[in-house]
């Protein structure tokens, strides 16, 4: 288990993005597998995180399955670079906060 440490959490993730991914968007598992990996990325000080699914899986509580829909809706979404493709040998996958461009 990692040691226990505070995470600054952009408040356009809480105020924002929470009710759009689980109000409207109706996927939860999608806001919880997105928290995950941005808090791994903060953690690291990287963009990309080495995540498999069934790291994801167990850190959320969700099935494997569940991690993979969320995983393809963030990337349509434009939450994931939908171009860095994450293999079983290098499980990649890069957090995109497109709110910090605007």
């Amino acid at each position: 288990m990692h040691k226990p440490i505070a995470h600054q959490i952009d408040a356009y993730v809480v105020d924002t993005l929470m009710a759009d991914l689980c109000g409207h968007d109706r996927r939860p598992s999608a806001f919880l597998v997105y928290l995950c990996l941005a808090c791994e990325a903060q953690r690291r000080r990287a963009e990309a995180v080495p995540l498999s699914l069934q790291e994801i899986a167990t850190r959320t509580g969700l099935a494997k399955s569940t991690v993979q829909t969320a995983i393809r809706h963030l990337k349509r979404r434009g939450l994931l670079d939908a171009d860095q493709v994450a293999t079983t040998a290098a499980p990649l996958r890069r957090v995109v906060m497109p709110w910090r461009d605007s």
